[in-house]
């Protein structure tokens, strides 16, 4: 009975309503009224009250209003408004930039300061755009790297081929804005670990470092009509430090950080960018390989006829000329360097001098200040490390010793939209210290450093500065040995200015889009690096993308430029190729001209794949880091002789009171950092191929060239004669036991290990003369002579019996054997014993025969020797057990798996 009765009381009500004046029914719901007619139920009392009658029920998951979630926030406007409060941060989306592209990048400026881990360093970037899935706002790098044609059929494909990436997402904190209609996005998405610094901890330590969000923040924010930058401090953290092992493991583990008051605890800042890309992309330019710029590689998947579906854009700036008609104008938009304020001021002149010097080769293509340079203020409230600042900071670290000059682009045309070049401090006379002094330690550094780089980052990376650096203490050390520069006189200062205007050239090279060019020091000859007048005007190498050696004179010749000063011939050609403006239609004939003067002695190029070294290494002798001159193996014989003047002085030096105690082992040290890669740049002679970068029917010369075999001898008889003699690695014992470490450090020196040292250098002339592609090489040159030229061709027989005869030449002269000497035998023992029980990696057949041939013949040589009184039993129980090894080998069965 009771549910008959609701309907009729709500009836009653409604009447009672309709009885009431005009104004009182016009607040009544049309639904209402209907309802009424219609005999249906009213909404209870307390639904009444909480929002008219028939209205849709408040969904508590729905966003709040704009007005309340802003409350109290203050708003910055810009390409991306954000709004902030205390330690929150909002930022707000129109509807137009949904779906729509634009640039994120992600930078570090504040890291740990060793192993790798450096601030100042761009990181990764993305091509980017919002999208929103109801409630939930997803940040997507789009795909570049595969691209459709302009038919939905081929869109379609590329689509459902390939992935697109979530970088990051949100769930929309804001109803629209009553008027822009835009919402608000929480920012503290950001506040995660986007760039994988997690990863690269774990591989620097090898400790499971987390992000830790509670203790993450943002720092700066800003914002403009073409950018917002919002720098995050992220906290690292992990729980804790393993205990050391009891036992040493096989491999070493690296120890936790050292640089921080604790180690289970860091920031690092990370400053993200986003911008606003072009609304019309730069006119792409290809790429031509006669020549090296960076590039934006993809597939191209728009037609089928393709025989190559790779395309290549070069990387540049959007130069446009303000008076197209004048032969000589200034840019619409200069490319623009901001010093930042981390620059000691002492420097500053240098770097911009190393930067402007870049005008003159756009000066030679039409552009009038196409580069300017910007110091920042002091109380600047921009970070130059945000994607609106091209900019030169300096860092600092604890084992740090590199610059780097990366940049951003537009992928859509490879415009350059953004670049930082970092430079570490190792100029100073004090950072001497971190370049040179531990002595054979350098190496495994830079492979933990490595260790971290991404792949893009590894190519990237430019160690010019830091093998600068130590061209540089050597120089010094030389020059102050001789008396020709005194310690912290005028003169050394200028000679240090110098070097950071040569280096600053180099990176900004790279920022402008120029790669490396390995070549272009042998485009002078060593009559001209002798010549003052001439390599003042001109410079030392035919580029200053080249890693250029000092130009020292040996003792007793005139002192010539020891460095670059300003740009070579290739600068120039590299940049009007990227840069000279051409009409659309003209454009592919006219950098076919500038490409084809390739031919030019003054324009060799080879880049870092061509100059790679190791065991399976670069084919091509002239394409060299650090050697200097037409003729590098004569450099090599040149750096080795000033090696052992540097060696010879500091040893007649007398010590003073006061002195530093490190001097004379880091003037030692130098000398070794010379010889660093002389060993295997020697090597590549043997079974070497000189490279030229012609396109198909444009020379007719040929690609590859054998080395003459004169000069694949005269590389070995070198090795034998400089690298495997003791000879040339000869202190006197009272200089070596004056080598004190500095006592007031916890964690010393301890005495020179002249043997270790001297057979890391020779293993790089075995690994490489006993490599398998030296092997296949030097198996492989008859193929590329004629008849006649294949006369006097240098065997692998050859080649491992004059390696052989070098390594083991006591065997026949009766001497003693040395203890470095035993060193040597015993590397080259191992390596031949390899062959014999496993018969080589990829060694080729014939290779593994001709090594057993060997073999045999030492095997003869030491049992003659073994027996010989006359020499010591050190030398005898070497021989004595150099056969046993040897015997076993050679009766053993061959491990083919």
């Amino acid at each position: 009975m009771s549910r008959r009765l609701r309907p009729a009381r709500s009836v009653l009500t409604v009447a009672a309503l309709l009885a009431l004046n005009g104004a009182a029914l016009a607040m009544v719901p049309p639904q209402a009224v209907a309802q009424a007619a219609s005999g249906a139920a009213a909404a209870p009392p307390a639904a009444a009250a909480s929002a008219p009658a028939g209205a849709k029920p408040v969904d508590p998951a729905a966003p709040k209003p704009f007005a309340d979630v802003s409350r109290d926030a203050t708003r910055t406007d810009g390409f991306l408004p954000f709004w902030r409060k205390e330690e929150k941060v909002w930022l707000e989306i129109s509807p137009e930039q949904l779906n729509k592209p634009f640039l994120l990048t992600a930078n570090i400026a504040q890291s740990v300061g060793e192993r790798g881990l450096y601030a100042s360093q761009m990181g990764p970037d993305w091509m980017v755009e919002w999208r929103r899935i109801g409630n939930l706002v997803q940040l997507v790098a789009l795909n570049n790297e595969f691209r459709p044609g302009a038919d939905t059929a081929s869109r379609e494909s590329v689509r459902q081929a390939f992935s697109e990436s979530l970088i990051g997402s949100a769930a929309v904190a804001s109803a629209p804005h009553p008027e822009r209609k835009s919402f608000l996005i929480d920012a503290s998405f950001l506040l995660a670990d986007l760039v994988g610094y997690s990863t690269r901890l774990e591989a620097a330590f090898r400790l499971p470092y987390g992000l830790d969000r509670g203790n993450s923040s943002f720092d700066q924010l800003r914002a403009d009509a073409s950018l917002t930058s919002l720098s995050a401090k992220l906290h690292f953290s992990t729980p804790r430090l393993p205990a050391p092992p009891m036992t040493p493991p096989p491999v070493p583990m690296p120890p936790p950080p050292t640089t921080t008051p604790d180690p289970r605890s860091l920031f690092v800042t990370v400053v993200y960018s986003m911008a606003k890309l072009p609304e019309q992309p730069m006119a792409a330019r290809l790429a031509d390989p006669r020549l090296g710029h960076f590039t934006e590689d993809f597939t191209d998947f728009s037609g089928d006829f393709k025989p190559n579906q790779r395309v290549h854009y070069i990387t540049r700036w959007r130069l446009e000329k303000k008076d197209p008609n004048a032969a000589l104008s200034e840019p619409v938009k200069p490319i623009t360097y901001w010093l930042d304020r981390n620059i000691p001021e002492r420097y500053r002149g240098a770097v911009t001098a190393g930067i402007l010097e870049w005008n003159k080769a756009f000066e030679k293509i039409g552009y009038k200040d196409a580069v300017v340079v910007k110091q920042q203020p002091d109380d600047a409230d921009f970070d130059t490390m945000d994607a609106e600042h091209a900019s030169i900071r300096w860092f600092v670290g604890s084992d740090v010793g590199f610059a780097i000059g990366p940049s951003k682009h537009d992928p859509r045309s490879g415009e350059i939209l953004d670049a930082d070049i970092g430079m570490s401090d190792v100029f100073g006379r004090g950072a001497r210290r971190l370049i040179v002094e531990d002595l054979g330690g350098s190496s495994a550094n830079s492979a933990a450093r490595a260790s971290v780089l991404s792949a893009r980052e590894a190519a990237e990376r430019c160690d010019y500065e830091h093998e600068s650096a130590a061209e540089m203490s050597f120089a010094m050390d030389l020059l102050e040995s001789r008396g020709d520069i005194a310690p912290d006189s005028p003169e050394a200062d200028a000679f240090v200015q110098a070097v950071i205007k040569d280096t600053i050239m180099h990176e900004v090279g790279h920022t402008l889009g120029l790669k490396h060019n390995f070549k272009a020091s042998t485009t002078i000859s060593q009559a001209q690096l002798k010549d003052k007048a001439w390599t003042e005007a001109h410079g030392v190498s035919g580029s200053v993308m080249d890693y250029n050696a000092y130009n020292l004179p040996l003792r007793g010749e005139t002192a010539a430029a020891p460095n670059n000063s300003t740009l070579g011939p290739y600068d120039y050609w590299a940049i009007e190729y990227a840069y000279k403006t051409i009409p659309a239609e003209q454009e592919a004939a006219e950098l076919g001209r500038i490409a084809g003067r390739s031919t030019e002695p003054a324009l060799a190029y080879a880049d870092d794949a061509d100059a790679e070294g190791g065991p399976i290494g670069g084919l091509d002798p002239l394409a060299n880091r650090f050697d200097l001159g037409d003729d590098p193996l004569a450099y090599y014989k040149k750096r080795l002789t000033l090696s052992r003047e540097l060696w010879e002085r500091v040893q007649a030096r007398t010590p003073h009171a006061g002195d530093d105690p490190l001097r004379a082992r880091r003037s030692l040290a130098s000398g070794f950092r010379q010889l660093r890669n002389l060993p295997e740049m020697t090597a590549k002679y043997v079974g070497g191929m000189e490279t030229v970068r012609d396109l198909p029917g444009t020379t007719g010369r040929p690609a590859y060239k054998p080395v003459a075999p004169a000069r694949q001898r005269e590389a070995l008889k070198f090795l034998a004669d400089g690298v495997f003699s003791v000879d040339s690695f000869q202190f006197r014992p009272e200089f070596l036991a004056s080598l004190s470490p500095d006592y007031t450090e916890w964690e010393r020196d301890k005495p020179v290990p002249i043997p270790a040292i001297v057979l890391a250098l020779q293993s790089q002339a075995l690994d490489r003369l006993m490599a398998a592609s030296t092997a296949q090489r030097v198996l492989d040159l008859p193929a590329y002579l004629s008849p006649a030229e294949r006369k006097g061709t240098l065997t692998l027989d050859e080649v491992y019996g004059t390696l052989q005869s070098a390594v083991w030449s006591e065997l026949k002269s009766g001497k003693e054997i040395d203890s470095m000497r035993r060193n040597l035998q015993r590397e080259h023992l191992k390596r031949v014993v390899t062959v014999l029980t496993r018969g080589g990696a990829g060694l080729p057949a014939d290779a593994v025969s001709l090594v057993r041939w060997q073999a045999v013949k030492l095997q003869t040589e030491l049992r003659t020797a073994a027996n010989k009184p006359t020499l010591s039993v050190d030398s005898r129980a070497h021989l004595a057990e150099s056969l046993s090894s040897l015997n076993e080998a050679l009766k053993a069965t061959m491990n083919r798996s």
